[in-house]
């Protein structure tokens, strides 16, 4: 409960305000760049033309807004709405202020509401400090379940969720979970995985050599040529030239 001087902060309140930076321009946007391509866009989605950075910029200011009502927006069929949500989800879990209970209610509700985290974006904003802060010091069997998910956003929280243990030089996940992922059909799951292998080999660039020499041959060109990336030329040559040759 917060203190009784403290106003509780609601999703009407973030919804209300969020409305009130409509953009015809944005809008149009949105629908250029979501709604005529349904690989980019959730199931049922809508859209009311609200800049993304408007929406981090509101969350900010509802950061202390409570699980509860966090689960309304996420529920909403509007994806600025969840998007702001999400938002909110990764500023909480970034905060040195929040508490481990806090954080454990923040990751039950990415899990419980995974089906209205259905976009790539969506996804990348709350994952990597809501999922993958949460497991840093447990268990993570979670993330290979995810990653055998029929759902691809599932999958792609499984792998992008990593990024967390990434940055504290612990790689073993992103590779494991990378070869499970090798075979997959989805360009947005190629893309997060090239990309992760890119980071993890940014810590540890002779685990990624000894992964690619063992896998480039079959990996799905897209997440290949994310992954090699940051190597040189003559590295990036001779993975490709395996890719060709497999």
């Amino acid at each position: 409960m917060p203190p009784s001087n403290q106003t509780i902060l609601t999703a009407s309140q973030f919804v209300k305000k969020l409305n009130s930076y409509r953009s015809a321009a944005e809008l149009k946007k949105y629908h250029r760049y979501f709604v005529f391509d349904e690989k980019k866009a959730g199931d049922g989605d809508q859209f009311i033309g609200v800049r993304m950075g408007k929406v981090f910029g509101l969350a900010k200011e509802f950061i202390d807004m409570p699980p509860n009502e966090i689960e309304k927006l996420l529920e909403s069929p509007i994806h600025e709405v969840r998007a702001g949500g999400c938002s909110i989800m990764d500023k909480q879990a970034r905060s040195k202020k929040t508490s481990d209970q806090r954080r454990t209610e923040l990751y039950d509700l990415y899990m419980r509401l995974h089906d209205r985290i259905n976009n790539w974006d969506l996804v990348d904003l709350a994952c990597i400090h809501v999922v993958g802060g949460y497991l840093q010091d447990k268990p993570r069997r979670t993330l290979y379940k995810l990653a055998r998910s029929k759902n691809t956003w599932e999958r792609r929280t499984a792998i992008v969720s990593t990024a967390y243990f990434i940055r504290q030089r612990d790689v073993d996940d992103v590779f494991r979970i990378a070869e499970i992922l090798l075979h997959d059909k989805e360009d947005p799951i190629h893309k997060a995985t090239g990309w992760m292998l890119r980071f993890a080999g940014d810590k540890d660039c002779q685990r990624l050599m000894r992964f690619l020499d063992k896998h480039a041959a079959i990996m799905p060109r897209v997440a290949l040529r994310y992954t090699i990336e940051h190597l040189d030329k003559k590295q990036r040559d001779r993975y490709l030239g395996l890719r060709k040759a497999g």
